[in-house]
Order: C-alpha cells, then sequence, then structure tokens
C-alpha cells in the first residue's frame, strides 16, 4: 500500500528513533566486552564481538518494537515506559544467553552479557530520561523566560502535596516554585519532598524571621477537615498571604477535576463537614434499572440529583424542566461525562397537567423526585399567587399522578423554612408537605409519599455566597441583613446525598430533616469570604446591614410543635412523624384557595393561608 505525505513525517521518524536505539544497543555490547575483560579484550573475542553485534542489535531492536518504544514520544518517560524498556531489554538478553546452546558461533561469554544487560538498560533509560529533562527544563524553561517564578509553600507533605510540588519542579512553564512544606505529621519534619525541605507544622510560619519570602501558600490536605482547613487559612491570611488549595477528595472522587489542578479556597472549605457515609448499595438498588423523574431538573437540587442518579445505572432518567435552556445545561453535562444515554430531557411545566399526564403514561417512573419549586422567599412574598400554584398545586398535581399510574415513591424536596412559617415560601412548602401526608394517609395507591428538609445549599441560586461574590468583585459594600442573623447551610453534592438516603429510608407518609450541622453566622460568612478574596473589612470592602426583609428569620427552626422525630439507620437524616391529624377539610379549603387564586390581593392570599396553615406567621403589606 503506498505512503500518504501524511505518512512521511511519522515514518521518518520512527526510522531516526530505530537509529538512536541501534546506535544505544551497538554501543552497549561493543563496551560490555571491553568490561568484561577489564578492557583488554582478546584478539578472538573481538572478532567475536563484530560477529555477533548485528544480532543482539537487530534482537533488542524487535523486543524494543514489540512493547511499542517506537511509537513513544521521546520527551515524555515515566514508570509505564521504564517497565517496558525493562521488559524488552530482559527479553532479549534471555534470547541471546538461549543462543549459546546453539553453538560456538552464536556464543558470547555470559559476564559480557550480563554487562550489556546492565548497559543497553542504563542507556536507554538516561537517553529517555535527557529528553524529558531536556523539554521539561531547558526547552520549557526557554518560553516562560520572562514569567517571573512564584515561591510558594505547601501545606501538606503527603501524596498530594509531593504531587503538586513534583508537578511544579519538572514544569517550571507553570511559573510556581515550592521552596518550602509544612505539615502536622512531626515525622516529616526536617526532611525533604522532591528536595523541597519540610519545616514544621503550619504554625512554624509565625516563628519564622525574617518572614518567608513567598507570595502564595497551597493547602494540598485533601482529606483534611474543615475546621483544619480553616485554622490553616486563617493562619496564613493573617500574614498577607494569598491561599489556593487543591480539590477536596469528593472532587477528585467525581473524576471532574486532577490532583494537581490547584483553585482558590472556597467558602465551601470552610464550612463543609466530615464527608457523609452513604449506605451506597441501598441507595443503587433504590434507582438501578428503573425510570426515575426529576422535576426540576435544570435547578440546582434537580441538577445534582440527576448527576448523582445518573451515575447510579437508572433505566431512564426523566429530566422535567420548564426552563429549556437550565435543561440542555444538564442535559449536556450528563452527555459530555458519558451518561447522557439514559438521560431524557422533557420541557414541560408541571402545572400543565395534560403534558404531565402524558410524560406519566409514556415513561411510567417508579421513583419521582420533586425539585421544581418557587423557592426565593423575597420574590415569592411580592408574588404569593404564583407561590401556592406552583408549590401547593403542582406538588399535588404531580403527587396524584404518581399515585395514579403506580409508582412506588414520590419524594418532595422541601424547606427548614417550612418549620412555623413567617415566608409565603415557606408557608407554601409546609402546605405541600400536609398534602403529602394527606395522600399517603388516605392510601392513594401503592405510592410512598415522602419529604425531605434542609437549609441553605451552598452556591445554588440565590444562595448568599455567589450574591457575596458579586458584591465583593464590585467593590463593595456586602451587604446582610442584621448582625445576629444565622442559618444552616450545606453542599449540594451532600445535601442531594442525603435526599437519596433519605428516600431509601421512608416508609411513607415521614418528613426526613438532615442534620444541617451548626448554624453560621451571615456576618462571619461575609467577613471570611471577604478575607479569603486577599482583601480586609472595613478598610478594603464594607459590610452594610440591611435590616431584614419581609418573610424572613433571624433564624431558622428545625422542628414544629407538633411534630415528633425519630433517629434513623443514619445518624445524619432525622424521621419527623406529625402527631396531630391531617385536617379533614384540608383538601376543599386549598381547592377554594387555588380557584380563587387571582381575584385575591396578596394579603387576603397569605391570609387564606393562615387559615390553613395556622402557625404561618403572616407579612401583610
Amino acid at each position: 500500500m503506498p505512503l500518504s505525505l501524511s505518512d512521511f513525517p511519522r515514518n521518518r521518524r520512527a526510522f531516526v528513533l530505530a537509529a538512536i536505539y541501534a546506535l544505544i544497543m551497538a554501543a552497549s555490547f561493543y563496551l560490555s566486552y571491553e568490561v568484561r575483560f577489564d578492557f583488554v579484550v582478546p584478539e578472538q573475542y573481538q572478532y567475536e564481538r563484530l560477529r555477533l553485534i548485528a544480532l543482539a542489535v537487530g534482537v533488542k531492536l524487535v523486543a524494543l518494537i514489540a512493547v511499542g518504544q517506537l511509537g513513544s514520544m521521546l520527551t515524555y518517560f515515566s514508570i509505564p515506559d521504564l517497565m517496558r524498556v525493562t521488559w524488552a531489554m530482559t527479553g532479549s538478553s534471555v534470547l541471546l544467553f538461549l543462543f549459546r546452546f546453539m553453538g560456538e558461533g552464536y556464543s558470547s561469554p555470559r559476564g559480557a552479557l550480563l554487562t550489556d544487560y546492565l548497559i543497553s538498560m542504563a542507556g536507554v533509560c538516561v537517553m529517555r530520561l535527557g529528553t524529558r529533562l531536556y523539554r521539561e527544563r531547558v526547552t520549557s524553561g526557554r518560553r516562560v523566560d520572562q514569567v517571573p517564578q512564584q515561591r510558594i509553600a505547601i501545606v501538606g507533605a503527603g501524596d498530594a502535596g509531593a504531587s503538586i510540588a513534583h508537578e511544579f519542579v519538572n514544569t517550571p512553564a507553570r511559573g510556581f516554585k515550592p521552596v518550602m512544606f509544612f505539615d502536622d505529621d512531626a515525622e516529616k519534619h526536617g526532611k525533604q519532598v522532591h528536595g523541597v525541605p519540610v519545616l514544621g507544622p503550619p504554625e512554624m510560619i509565625a516563628r519564622l524571621n525574617p518572614p518567608p519570602d513567598i507570595t502564595k501558600v497551597v493547602i494540598a490536605m485533601p482529606s483534611a477537615s474543615a475546621k483544619r482547613i480553616r485554622e490553616v487559612v486563617q493562619l496564613m491570611t493573617q500574614r498577607g498571604y494569598k491561599v489556593e488549595t487543591l480539590p477536596s477528595i469528593e472532587e477528585l472522587a467525581s473524576g471532574r477535576v486532577t490532583a494537581t489542578r490547584i483553585r482558590p479556597v472556597e467558602i465551601q472549605d470552610l464550612l463543609g463537614r466530615d464527608p457523609v457515609q452513604l449506605d451506597t448499595v441501598a441507595i443503587r438498588h433504590l434507582v438501578e434499572g428503573k425510570a426515575v423523574m426529576v422535576t426540576g431538573a435544570g435547578g440546582s437540587i434537580g441538577a445534582e440529583l440527576c448527576r448523582q442518579i445518573a451515575a447510579l445505572n437508572p433505566l431512564r432518567l426523566i429530566m422535567v424542566e420548564q426552563s429549556e435552556g437550565a435543561l440542555f445545561l444538564i442535559e449536556q453535562e450528563l452527555s459530555e461525562s458519558g451518561l447522557g444515554s439514559m438521560a431524557l430531557p422533557i420541557v414541560a411545566d408541571i402545572l400543565n397537567t395534560r403534558r404531565m399526564e402524558f410524560v406519566f403514561a409514556h415513561h411510567h417512573p417508579a421513583i419521582i423526585f420533586h425539585a421544581a419549586a418557587h423557592k426565593h422567599v423575597f420574590m415569592m412574598e411580592r408574588q404569593p399567587r404564583e407561590a401556592v400554584r406552583n408549590n401547593v398545586t403542582g406538588t399535588r398535581q404531580v403527587a396524584e399522578l404518581a399515585a395514579k399510574h403506580g409508582a412506588e415513591a414520590f419524594i418532595l424536596i422541601s424547606t427548614d423554612k417550612a418549620i412555623n412559617p413567617t415566608s409565603v415560601m415557606g408557608a407554601t412548602k409546609r402546605l405541600a408537605e400536609i398534602q403529602m401526608q394527606a395522600l399517603q394517609a388516605n392510601g392513594a395507591g401503592a405510592t410512598k409519599f415522602m419529604a425531605v428538609r434542609f437549609g441553605n445549599v451552598l452556591g445554588s441560586s440565590g444562595s448568599v455566597v455567589p450574591i457575596f461574590k458579586r458584591q465583593i468583585a464590585n467593590g463593595g459594600p456586602v451587604t446582610v441583613t442584621h448582625p445576629d442573623v444565622t442559618r444552616y447551610f450545606m453542599t449540594i453534592p451532600e445535601a442531594v446525598a442525603l435526599v437519596l438516603q433519605s428516600a431509601v429510608l421512608g416508609k411513607g407518609g415521614e418528613i426526613f430533616v438532615l442534620n444541617m450541622g451548626k448554624p453560621v453566622k451571615i456576618v462571619d460568612l461575609a467577613r471570611q469570604m471577604i478575607v479569603l478574596s486577599g482583601l480586609r473589612v472595613g478598610e478594603d470592602i464594607e459590610i452594610r446591614f440591611t435590616g431584614l426583609k419581609p418573610g424572613e428569620k433571624l433564624f431558622e427552626e428545625l422542628q414544629h410543635v407538633d411534630e415528633e422525630h425519630t433517629t434513623t439507620a443514619h445518624p445524619y437524616v432525622i424521621r419527623f412523624i406529625t402527631k396531630a391529624g391531617v385536617n379533614g377539610n384540608m383538601k376543599a379549603d386549598v381547592e377554594e384557595l387555588e380557584k380563587n387564586i387571582y381575584a385575591l390581593e396578596n394579603n387576603a392570599v397569605k391570609e387564606r393561608l393562615q387559615r390553613l396553615i395556622p402557625e404561618y406567621t403572616p407579612h401583610l403589606e
């Protein structure tokens, strides 16, 4: 078959590489006789050496070709390449030794063969390593002659820290030069990692005199607790150092980031908790091989539900979302991660009963996670009709379709704002919870109805974190409603993982509450985010208090007065059971409210909600 023009550079490169390897093999075989005879080779062996050198070179070249060394790039040499070279040289040397049994014409001294094996191995490895070092230290260095090298300190001299130090030392083009390590492990103090000394614990930086000449501190402790990360960040930022970090264990496990990707420290790193242990076998059994529906699939919680459920091998993942733009993004993300074959994106409004009836009838979801909702407190306070329609009517209609079509379970994503609500959003979510319990109590088919409450999730739309980020980027001020306001926080992946765990634990009729840890003062959150941005509170960025908005609380509650809680098999999931029965007239009252919703003023809607939810304290205009 004739070669095309594009084949010539590749074949020429292989020819040149074969010539280099042949030269190394020939030199090593020739030198092995010199070493064997103390550089005084008898005449008979000089003739033998010249006669057998072509055989030795040919056998070794065939071995190198067999392990793919002519197709590898010279400037990239690592442990797998070393193993392949070792196998090639070992196999060819064994073959040359076996030739001794074919007669004297193919025989070389055993000492010469052993020496040839060692020298040829060393020659190939030195050549490969030399080309790699040339690329890393010389060629790459020339490209960044004008780029100043940032001197950095690394906190954490374990595997993660060693990987990042190795990456920076060997690729100066990245512009970082590790000059010191800090680590809590006393056994590592005084030692070196890739030539970089481990000075002591992070607290030692305060005792160094003069202060270290570094521009950045990289925290390389993926498994460290949030408390320890917070201590180190505070220690370094107080001394004016910019702090960055490596991905957490959860980020690494997701496969979306690599171990050497550094990023700025986020507030999630400081507020996070120890990794949550889940019953992964039971969760997988819940969804594997089944059709699973997620409503509100384009939202923060809905999208993360889709990510985690798709990884559990469902038969189909039915993603229902009103916003086609948001639905497109999560569908594209799943496709790019190789999970798009099971994803079924459906543009639909949950209030459109004919459309939702069609979806249920054609796709038969067994498990429904209902995340579609209007959730922004202040916006819904001014538009209570839409909160009632979406959060109450929409939830009930989807739940009734689930029962009608024989779904196994319906899980409502609720909120801690549903407890003794002071906002329309909280009141409508509480009413949605009550309707779930009413459907369960009335025995609506074999479907298990349950709700899961949790507080604020970091990074979700409407969360204070992106708002504070934008305000800091704009130079401030950072606005906080009240100096004493507190909220519970968890990360989106953690919240969703516990929602899946709750779905496994549910028997029907329960409200699950996720253990949110300790409440966080919003003003403290604002201060930490300003410091993480390398700015000073009060000097560079001002914090301004604006007063509580209508419907907002100073603090969120965890339990309603009519609820009693019990523990579950998971320490982060609490089961709540309502002691009072469900009001038998509730359905009729709700239907009357829905029927007249657009004939009522805002205050009238809130007063009707208060009749349905006596513990609701409305803010009347």
